[in-house]
């Protein structure tokens, strides 16, 4: 095989700098490209970074790509965003690993800032207004494709099929709060493990190895394990996740806006497992029942501005903050609380996915021979199914309907329409939303492109 000059000066870089197998300049600009395309939701962000890294700049292999992503889909948090971070570690070390995660995050951060300042400014004039009745029911439509997709991937035995149920019914009927539901669906998945050997088995895949990548697996970065650097990376995370929230607490108050934000995104940054989809359900509970940082019908339209931008959909969390401290901002001008509130959830957010990758990276091997974790997770993955579903459930009221009443009585807790204030028009664009996204197999820009199309025709007509 001829090796081509830039293979060659490739090499020579590797050799000279051993942590940085790919040019860290080099490296910036494809993160910084790729950063532009990840529209569509995690399957779409994997999708382009394929792409790019594996079959264009070869920079990787097909199953040490697939490696990391599985490494990836074990942890809380957006798992695109992780394997960016993960990819970067290999190729250039902590450097890359930052500045991956980093540039992932950014365009998105960005865009949805400005929308958020948008929404709070003109959010109920007529053409805005047309545009959420667009958007907002074709989430629905997305909702339900992801519970399908989640579903036929996890859900491969009725143990855990049976699983999923119980998690929507103590989601929807009970109001069970979501971190107990994780925690249970892992202690099941766990039992179910050692009942049913079965569970976890992988199943026979028929994806090749792709093109042959430049750079070798044994030259990719590594680091040796160990107890100092695990301890010296905890503290220094720990420190960074945490000290934003304590010094929010000092300048305004351990019962400011901004320190019940920093101290809810960071928890909910810990139970993100299954992705954004299925900690929305959570937030969206917390943000309109508990704190009132949201009206019920603001969070979808929270999530449908997410899902027009780049990046990780849980960035939807920055709208609810920014939204929640602009109508709550004390002492403070609106918008600068609402600045605030939306740089410190997104910090929040996102530090423990680069902790979670810097921390385990080298003990990757011994976390993917473990068959109680796998069994735990798969336990979790099953309950997400019901946990999205939930989601779906409650998008779909609160959009279809102008209104709902609670019942409650003994262990029963949940919302129901009435139906007497059924909205035609979201309903339509439900039924266009779901025809564009199963019917047409549409991506999920084309489909809330086509649906905030009708909703403005719709919303300006009558």
């Amino acid at each position: 095989m001829t090796v081509s000059p830039d293979h060659h000066e490739r090499a020579t870089a590797t050799h000279q700098r051993p942590h940085d197998v790919i040019p860290l300049r080099e490296a910036t600009r494809a993160w910084f490209a790729i950063s532009l395309q990840t529209f569509g939701g995690p399957a779409g962000q994997i999708a382009v970074m394929q792409r790019t890294l594996v079959d264009e700049k070869r920079w990787i292999g097909q199953q040490r790509f697939l490696f990391a992503l599985s490494y990836c889909t074990l942890l809380p948090g957006p798992e695109a965003q992780q394997l960016a971070t993960y990819v970067g570690w290999l190729l250039n070390g902590v450097k890359g690993a930052l500045i991956a995660g980093i540039l992932f995050i950014l365009p998105g951060a960005v865009a949805l800032l400005g929308l958020s300042a948008i929404y709070v400014s003109f959010g109920d004039t007529t053409l805005v207004e047309a545009l959420f009745l667009g958007l907002a029911p074709a989430v629905i439509a997305i909702v339900l494709h992801a519970v399908i997709r989640v579903a036929k991937k996890g859900l491969g035995h009725p143990a855990l099929i049976g699983l999923a149920i119980v998690s929507f019914v103590a989601l929807t009927f009970f109001a069970v709060p979501f971190p107990i539901v994780v925690g249970l669906a892992a202690l099941i998945g766990w039992g179910l493990g050692k009942a049913i050997p079965d569970l976890t088995r992988a199943k026979p895949t028929t994806a090749d190895d792709g093109p042959a990548p430049l750079i070798s697996d044994d030259a990719l970065h590594t680091e040796r394990p160990s107890g100092r650097r695990a301890a010296a990376i905890l503290v220094i995370g720990l420190v960074l996740w945490f000290a934003p929230v304590a010094l929010a607490a000092v300048a305004f108050g351990r019962s400011s806006i901004f320190v019940d934000q920093g101290l809810f995104f960071s928890g909910a940054a810990v139970v993100t497992f299954g992705g954004a989809y299925a900690v929305l359900a959570y937030v969206a509970q917390q943000a309109v029942n508990v704190y009132g940082w949201l009206l019920p019908g603001e969070m979808v339209r929270g999530l449908a501005l997410a899902e027009s931008t780049p990046g990780p959909l849980i960035m939807v969390v920055q709208f609810v903050a920014f939204v929640g401290a602009y109508r709550a901002p004390g002492d403070l001008n609106p918008w600068v609380a609402a600045l605030v509130a939306a740089l410190l959830t997104t910090w929040v957010t996102f530090v423990p996915c680069f902790l979670f990758i810097l921390l385990g990276a080298p003990y990757v091997e011994r976390l993917r021979g473990n068959r109680a974790l796998s069994t735990a997770l798969t336990g979790i993955t099953a309950a997400v199914v019901g946990v999205i579903a939930s989601l779906a459930v409650f998008f779909a009221i609160h959009t279809l309907f102008a209104d709902t009443s609670r019942i409650t009585g003994g262990p029963f807790d949940f919302e129901v329409p009435v139906l007497e204030t059924i909205q035609w028009a979201a309903l339509a664009i439900t039924a266009l939303g779901c025809a564009l996204v199963f019917w047409r197999s549409w991506s999920v820009l084309r489909t809330l492109g086509a649906c905030a199309l009708a909703g403005i025709a719709l919303g300006l007509l009558f």
